[in-house]
């Protein structure tokens, strides 16, 4: 007990001051912060092409969803697309806030992403697809979290609550799919 007493929890006024002073040009990376800021990046842009990835097969699947149930289905579809956009938009302003640049280019999407972009004919091979996709990004998310532990505790968040939503995204489509299933 007596040991914290000794041992202030923040830094002094002046150090911070001081710190905050040096390597301006890093802008919210300083020096306390603890992760290898460069595999971060890499990271995040492999997340970024994984949601971008997403956006692109749920758009196609928003507008090539047909029959019965297709309504509901391309529906969802687009709001997953939009979910996940904005995921991508998330990511990118956190790689330049890391001092780093998103990567965008249309070549090599498909091999950085962690997911694939698998087109499907039928409704059923479009909810599936989906799913698998999601049940990919879930498990590459809780690894990028649990890799980073505390040293990133800003990006961390984000992937959390990025983690969440595309936990919701599966059950929707395993909500969708078994309805589907259970209709024909």
């Amino acid at each position: 007990m007596g040991d914290m007493a000794e041992q202030p929890f923040l830094s002094d006024v002046k150090t911070l001051r001081e710190r905050a002073r040096r390597h301006m040009e890093q802008g919210a990376v300083t020096e306390g912060y603890r992760a290898d800021r460069e595999a971060v990046i890499k990271v995040l842009n492999e997340a970024l092409a994984t949601e971008l990835v997403c956006v692109l097969r749920y758009k196609r699947h928003y507008f090539m969803a047909q029959g019965p149930a297709a309504q509901l289905a391309a529906q969802e579809f687009l709001q997953h697309a939009n979910e996940e956009q904005a995921h991508a938009d998330q990511i990118a302003a956190r790689i330049v806030q890391l001092d780093g640049e998103p990567d965008f280019d249309p070549q090599g999407l498909a091999s950085r992403s962690h997911a694939e972009y698998v087109a499907g004919t039928t409704l059923a091979e479009m909810l599936r697809e989906d799913l698998v996709a999601e049940r990919i990004a879930i498990d590459s998310y809780r690894e990028m979290i649990a890799w980073l532990g505390n040293d990133d505790p800003t990006t961390r968040k984000m992937l959390e609550e990025i983690l969440a939503v595309e936990e919701e995204h599966a059950e929707d489509l395993k909500s969708l799919l078994l309805d589907l299933e259970s209709s024909c």
